[in-house]
């Protein structure tokens, strides 16, 4: 349940409000969140549910962003069957806190449909956040265009640092979904200028 926020009062009851909405292990995840947070208060947040289908099962997973006056925060929990360490059904929650002073890149991309009618609202949004605590580096031999070519050339990629990416769609996730998300993006980049 998206949300847009004003800095003028903390928004706590309001992401527990959303927490709850979801229905989520609802209490399992507040902790945590209220763990990670500390005594700061809530400027902005975004809750996204997203089910995943895995043979015969829904799993679920869950991501909570919040923004703070001086940090990033993000929560990921995730249902899990039993295994040979825990045979009931269990779920696992991480929390990371990034200084929002450590935010190097806030990437937005909206898919707006038919954009020839005029103004009109994207349909969907992706949200990228860059802090340099993961760097992923795609590989591939390198080539060139002389087909006869047998030179080892080495190897050629790409390095890439997104460190969390999130998708949303108002099809997927509901009419405020992406209005939501755009606004909590807003608000990050404001607050993440040099």
């Amino acid at each position: 349940m998206p949300l847009r926020t004003t800095e003028d009062r903390d928004r706590r009851r309001d992401l527990r409000a959303a927490i709850d909405h979801t229905g989520y292990y609802p209490e399992v995840v507040a902790d945590a969140v209220g763990a990670a947070l500390a005594d700061e208060p809530v400027v902005s947040f975004y809750v996204h549910h997203e089910p995943t289908f895995d043979r015969d099962e829904v799993r679920r997973h869950l991501s909570v962003i919040v923004l703070t006056p001086s940090r990033l925060v993000l929560v990921h929990t995730d249902e899990h069957a039993g295994d040979d360490l825990l045979p009931e059904p269990y779920t696992s929650t991480s929390t990371e806190a990034i200084r929002l002073s450590a935010v190097k890149s806030v990437v937005v991309t909206r898919m707006v449909a038919n954009p020839t009618s005029g103004t009109t609202k994207p349909a969907e949004a992706v949200m990228t956040i860059g802090w340099g605590g993961v760097s992923r580096m795609d590989l591939e031999p390198a080539g060139c265009d002389d087909p006869s070519c047998e030179a080892d050339h080495g190897y050629t990629g790409v390095l890439s640092a997104d460190d969390f990416s999130l998708r949303v769609s108002a099809a997927a996730d509901g009419a405020d979904a992406v209005g939501g998300l755009l606004a909590f993006a807003e608000q990050l980049s404001a607050r993440t200028h040099a």
